[in-house]
C-alpha cells in the first residue's frame, strides 16, 4: 500500500506540495500518508486525498484493494483497444469533462435533506417505506437518489455513528464498493467483496465479523453510496 500511494502520484506527476494543496493537508502530512499513517485520517481528507490520486477511497482505506484496478486504469485498458478514431472521440469526451469540472461548479449547499431512515454499522437497522423525514443539513450534497443516516462505528474510520451519507440506487455493485443492502431483511451500510473466498459484506472495522452471501442468509444490494 505504501509504495502504491507514492507510486501513483508520481504517475500522476504531482508533487507532495501539489497533493496537500488539493487535500488541504502540508506535504509532511502527505508523506505520512505515504508511509502508511493512514489510521487518523477523517472522512473529508480520505475523499480529498482519493480525488487528488483519482483512486477509490476503499484503495486507501483497505491495502488489499489493488490501485490498478482504479476507474482510471480501467478506462486507459479498454481504450487502448480500440481503433484510432474511436481513441479519438473518447479523448475528446475526457477533455470536455475535465474542462466542466475545472470550472468548480459548486456542489448545492442544503438545509435539509430527506431522509430515509437508518442504516447501521453494526447490529441491522430497517429503511423507512417511501416516507421521508425531512431534516437539517450543513454541507455539500452530491447528486444522489436518497440519504440515509449510520448508526454504529463498524464503518469507522469512512462513516462515523450518526453520519448522514447519501446514495445512488442500483441492485448491483463491483468488489470492493461501499453498498446499502438488505440482509436478513434488515438494512446495512458495508463493503462488498467478492473474491476467492466468496461473496460476503465487511466491515472496516475489524473488530465487526464479515457477513456471508449464501444460502442460508437472504441478501440484496439496493445502492451505492456516494464517495
Amino acid at each position: 500500500m505504501t509504495i502504491r500511494l507514492k507510486e501513483r502520484r508520481e504517475e500522476l506527476g504531482l508533487t507532495l506540495e501539489e497533493v496537500g494543496k488539493l487535500t488541504g493537508v502540508g506535504k509532511s502530512t502527505v508523506r505520512k500518508w505515504e508511509t502508511g499513517f493512514i489510521q487518523n485520517m477523517g472522512r473529508d481528507k480520505i475523499v480529498a486525498y482519493a480525488k487528488a490520486l483519482r483512486i477509490n477511497p476503499m484503495d486507501i482505506l483497505d491495502p488489499n484493494n489493488s490501485i490498478s484496478d482504479s476507474m482510471v486504469d480501467k478506462i486507459s485498458t479498454l481504450s487502448s483497444k480500440l481503433t484510432v478514431d474511436r481513441q479519438e472521440k473518447v479523448y475528446n469526451f475526457t477533455e470536455q469533462q475535465y474542462n466542466e469540472q475545472n470550472k468548480i461548479i459548486p456542489m448545492t449547499v442544503k438545509s435539509e435533506v430527506e431522509l430515509y431512515g437508518a442504516v447501521s454499522a453494526g447490529t441491522g437497522e430497517y429503511l423507512l417505506d417511501n416516507t421521508p423525514e425531512l431534516v437539517p443539513y450543513e454541507g455539500e450534497v452530491p447528486e444522489h437518489d436518497y440519504a440515509v443516516i449510520v448508526n454504529g462505528v463498524s464503518m469507522r474510520p469512512l462513516f462515523e455513528d450518526k453520519q448522514i451519507i447519501f446514495v445512488k440506487k442500483t441492485f448491483e455493485a463491483r468488489s470492493g464498493q461501499v453498498v446499502i443492502a438488505y440482509y436478513d431483511n434488515q438494512a446495512y451500510v458495508k463493503k462488498y467483496v467478492n473474491d476467492e473466498k466468496g461473496a460476503r459484506f465487511v466491515s472496516l472495522n475489524k473488530s465487526y465479523d464479515d457477513m456471508p452471501i449464501d444460502e442460508t442468509h437472504e441478501a440484496e444490494i439496493i445502492g451505492v453510496v456516494v464517495l
